[in-house]
């Protein structure tokens, strides 16, 4: 695999990454935090890190699957940058909520109300195409989903006994990540 490659993987995961750290920056503390999160995203990270681990450098590159990854790494971009500006001083790592917290549905999250996980969901399909075996990436696609769905529901949960009937309308009537389906 020719080394621009990873050049392209590398470029996206951090154009992705960059709106994270400068909204994390202007964060508030959070009042109520459920730390069961955390297990979602340590299987989150092992879904991205099991992509890593075949003989990805002898694997040749086709032009079609380098213009998969520009389109999914874009359109993950795009949601990283408008999710995290949504979200402003609401972002956290942890499913956490502070007292000032607001239900936001505007923006991406009128779309998808988990547009962040939709996003690195992109980031891990876009890495995939470059680098990992189908074996690879069902295994990392399973990994990813069940860590994304322990985050989800104790996000939810959190939203659904702060904000109650609001966050259950918004729930009813914005898929969960992929927008006109679940």
């Amino acid at each position: 695999m020719p080394i621009y490659a990873y050049a392209i993987v590398v470029a996206g995961i951090a154009a992705w990454f960059i709106p994270f750290v400068i909204a994390h920056r202007g964060v508030n503390a959070a009042s109520t935090v459920d730390k069961r999160s955390r297990w979602g995203v340590l299987l989150q990270f092992a879904a991205f890190t099991l992509l890593w681990q075949g003989h990805f450098w002898e694997r040749p590159l086709p032009l079609w699957r380098l213009a998969i990854c520009f389109v999914l790494f874009g359109l993950a971009i795009l949601l990283s940058w408008t999710s995290s500006s949504a979200l402003g001083r609401h972002l956290r790592v942890d499913a956490a909520l502070g007292a000032e917290h607001q239900l936001v549905h505007s923006g991406p999250y009128g779309l998808v109300r988990n547009p962040i996980y939709t996003s690195m969901l992109l980031v891990l399909c876009a890495t995939a195409v470059v680098v990992a075996s189908w074996e690879l990436f069902a295994a990392s696609l399973i990994l990813f989903v069940i860590g994304t769905e322990i985050r989800v529901r104790t996000e939810e949960g959190l939203l659904a006994e702060r904000f109650g009937e609001d966050f259950q309308k918004y729930k009813k009537s914005v898929p969960a990540y992929i927008p006109f389906l679940y």
